[in-house]
């Protein structure tokens, strides 16, 4: 069958169609039934279900006489550390952990709040928790004390499973004098912390509170599997920008289990025993989704990386790592691929090795501009699939099925939406928009198994944030349109389309334009606001390495570019160079924070931007063009 196939199959008969997929699946009690409506727009699947997800991941593959698989290749190019973990040695890693939870009184329901850099231990932590079916809720390793504090205020964890230290290519981040201060600053207190004490820095415990990693687990009895019910929560991640009352993402057991170990086969085309790479970090969706559960759950060998895509020692450390543990899906960021594009334009750095088993490389995580995508295909001689999805849903709205039919690849849209996602364009009236037209994008519900059935103790702020903008869908916050072979495109969040004197314009469509500039290596396009035009657009430009020429002399390219890409309606007549631009640990960029810079408004600090000093940087850029006004 193919890809129009499987997805009127589904269309036609959800409730068979994802039962079929379950199948997949080891349950204790199996599902007699997929989709339970709760009413009010609110869905569960598989809740009649038992089931448990470390036993997916990790305990059948064992079984099944494969426990000398490597389950995960761990490669710190930052401290020079490079490790195999079997399947076998996970379930005695994982099970240890789990039984010392357990007797610390640990118990399925009870939250934990993992605070962890890329090493394996993170990942034991996870499968420990869902081992006896506690809920764990991972914040990115290096977080403020005070976002830390909102998180354990929010999920109240019985215990914070946390590492000594994070390391960067050029420095040690210190976790123990944050996680202190977070729990100083929160209301409600942990019973417990485990802390895995790092060779680089050993942290001071607290007596009586904190227990070291392998003390902890000493002379426990190994726990067993837990089962818990289909719609129990397996995790709860915030949200990245996350400000004010914590947005925390729930996801189900079940349908997680079901949707991730489709998407291996279906999406990125790799058999169990492949090695599958997703160069993100365990604070995020992606590595939630794919560096943790679906590669185990499928049983694919997961790389867990600790390091930058440049600077540790270069921009060929990616391709060292493919070369060298032959890894055959590999999906990043586009920011990833940005910067390595900016440190070896020519990819001199890539040639020195050999990707020939390396099948494609897959983009998220923000929209892939043409130009970028253009390189990666030129320097790999490889297929490049973006594909689009949402910390919300945890894995690909919109991608190609390659594992079904590798379908034509149009540069600028991430293709067609997977089974589970019925996709429109809406107006601001709710109604749909012609094929080719610029609106919000929104799913009718349900959503498929695997996505979001709620925020974690904020109902009302899910309805808000999600269901109330158009009754009986589901509100993405980005806008897009789709083209008459029903190509999604998705041109900028739904914050990011400007209205320049009476026209809504995608920002992302400028950025387009300037990213194909031959030195641009990087760009963001905000809207400023305007007295006359409402708003008006400045464009950022960063230059790829060894460029040496006036930067006027690019800027004026620039705007000429823009204007006769898209013509004098974009109003594009401020540009800019700066040597980086702000962005999230994740990658993306803080167009909405520069905005607010540009506008002269106050604004809060983001939580997860990577280094705040950039900010001054875009505003001393603003200066030059004479904004704010």
């Amino acid at each position: 069958m193919g890809y129009t196939d499987i997805y009127q199959s589904w269309k036609s008969d959800p409730e068979a169609y994802w039962l079929k997929q379950a199948e997949a699946i080891d349950w204790v009690e199996a599902p007699t039934k997929a989709l339970f409506d709760r009413g009010d727009d609110i869905y569960e699947w598989f809740a009649d279900a038992k089931v448990n997800t470390c036993y997916n991941a990790v305990d059948r593959h064992v079984e099944a006489g494969r426990g000398a698989q490597a389950a995960i290749i761990h490669d710190s190019p930052v401290t020079g550390i490079k490790q195999r973990i079997t399947f076998s040695d996970l379930q005695a890693r994982v099970s240890s952990l789990a039984g010392a939870l357990r007797a610390k009184g640990v118990e399925k329901g009870d939250r934990v709040i993992i605070y962890m850099p890329m090493i394996p231990e993170a990942l034991e932590a996870m499968l420990a928790c869902t081992r006896i079916g506690a809920i764990h809720s991972v914040v990115f390793g290096g977080f403020s004390a005070s976002e830390l504090a909102v998180r354990i205020d929010d999920c109240t964890p019985k215990a914070i499973i946390a590492a000594s230290c994070g390391i960067e290519p050029n420095r040690i981040v210190q976790y123990k004098p944050l996680l202190d201060g977070a729990i100083e600053q929160a209301t409600h207190k942990p019973d417990f912390c485990v802390i895995f004490q790092r060779e680089q820095e050993v942290a001071k415990l607290v007596e009586g509170r904190d227990v070291s990693w392998y003390a902890f687990q000493y002379g426990v009895e190994p726990a067993e599997c837990v089962p818990v019910e289909g719609n129990h929560p397996a995790y709860i991640l915030y949200t990245s920008g996350t400000t004010g009352a914590p947005k925390g993402v729930i996801r189900s057991t079940a349908g997680h289990l079901v949707s991730l170990n489709w998407t291996m086969k279906n999406i990125y085309n790799v058999d169990p025993g492949d090695v599958f790479w997703a160069a993100s970090d365990v604070g995020w969706v992606v590595g939630h989704s794919y560096i943790c559960y679906a590669p185990l759950i499928h049983g694919n060998t997961t790389v867990v990386f600790e390091g930058k895509p440049v600077g540790n020692p270069d921009a060929g450390t990616f391709w060292r790592v493919i070369a060298e543990h032959d890894v055959r899906s590999f999906f990043t960021a586009p920011t990833a691929i940005r910067a390595v594009k900016r440190e070896d334009p020519d990819g001199e750095l890539l040639k020195k090795y050999d990707l020939s088993r390396l099948r494609a490389l897959y983009l998220a995580g923000e929209r892939a501009d043409p130009d970028t995508i253009h390189w990666a295909q030129k320097m790999l001689d490889k297929p490049v699939y973006d594909h689009w999805w949402q910390t919300e849903t945890g894995f690909a709205i919109v991608a190609n099925p390659v594992g079904i039919e590798a379908l034509p690849v149009k540069v600028g849209s991430p293709t067609l939406p997977m089974p589970g996602y019925d996709i429109q364009i809406l107006g601001e009236d709710g109604h749909p928009k012609p094929k080719g037209e610029l609106g919000a994008i929104a799913i009718k519900l349900p959503l498929p198994p695997g996505t979001l059935p709620g925020l974690w103790n904020a109902e009302g702020r899910f309805r808000k944030s999600y269901l109330d903008t158009f009754p009986g869908y589901y509100e993405t916050g980005d806008a897009g349109m789709i083209d008459e072979d029903g190509y999604l495109y998705i041109m900028a969040r739904t914050d990011d389309v400007i209205n320049v004197a009476g026209h809504r314009l995608s920002t992302g469509l400028m950025e387009e334009v300037l990213a194909s500039h031959p030195d641009v290596a990087e760009c963001a396009v905000l809207g400023a606001k305007d007295d006359l035009k409402g708003q008006v657009p400045i464009g950022f430009v960063c230059l790829t390495k060894g460029v040496d020429r006036p930067a006027e002399e690019i800027t004026r390219e620039c705007v000429a570019l823009v204007r006769d890409r898209i013509g004098p309606v974009a109003a594009f007549k401020l540009a800019v160079v700066v040597d980086r631009l702000p962005k999230t640990r994740s990658g993306k960029i803080l167009r909405r924070t520069m905005a607010s810079i540009a506008d002269g408004e106050e604004y809060k600090m983001p939580a997860t931007i990577d280094d705040p000093a950039v900010l001054d940087e875009i505003a001393a850029a603003l200066k030059t063009i004479g904004y704010p006004k």
